[in-house]
């Protein structure tokens, strides 16, 4: 991925922000980072999931040494550079549309989302939902509403869920940004942190 990013861009990389619990020691339950998280904006319907040994489980340790190899060890308390950086993109998009909750933005979830919805309004409300988040990472990252095309309401199911992997990259790629801009805090201890832009 390195390699490749650096042959694409032609420079390297600073920072490798990735949606995924990440820490220094073996996962197996809730971290302080899941904790400061959930405290800060479970009101906001944005708490973290609890991660366990099964989930992430070795993926998560596997990555981690893996980057740690190649000079980008995991973040947790500055930002350094290079840096390996969990993200999570709920609260980070709550700081980035100043919004009161968590956004409607997951395609598997607009049942419960509208539940008194036709599935072509859930799909509506879906992509209206996406193009304000596009039209915000635009302000702040040129060139973003051209290179997410948002699919149409008549898309099948594997494409909006392959567009919604793409908005949660680039939005981990924008709190990548931020941490280089020093526009981010970590919320965790000397074992694991998210990392989480200022409004």
């Amino acid at each position: 991925m390195l390699s490749t990013a650096k042959r694409i861009t032609g420079s390297g990389v600073d920072i490798v922000a990735v949606d995924m619990p990440l820490s220094l020691e073996p996962i197996t339950a809730r971290r302080t980072s899941d904790d400061l998280v959930s405290v800060a904006y479970g009101a906001r319907h944005a708490g973290t999931h609890t991660p366990s040994a099964i989930r992430p489980g070795r993926i998560s340790d596997d990555l981690r040494e893996a980057f740690s190899v190649l000079g980008y060890p995991l973040a947790t308390s500055e930002a350094m550079v290079p840096a390996l950086l969990e993200v999570y993109p709920h609260p980070a998009l709550i700081e980035l549309m100043s919004a009161s909750r968590r956004l409607p933005y997951k395609h598997g979830k607009i049942r419960k989302y509208w539940p008194g919805d036709a599935i072509v309004d859930r799909k509506r409300r879906l992509v209206d939902t996406w193009s304000q988040i596009i039209a915000s990472l635009d302000a702040r990252i040129t060139g973003i509403g051209l290179m997410l095309r948002i699919p149409t309401t008549e898309a099948r199911t594997y494409e909006l869920k392959a567009f919604e992997d793409m908005l949660d990259a680039v939005v981990c790629c924008w709190v990548g940004a931020c941490v280089l801009d020093g526009g981010a805090v970590p919320f965790g201890d000397d074992k694991s942190a998210i990392w989480i832009p200022r409004s």
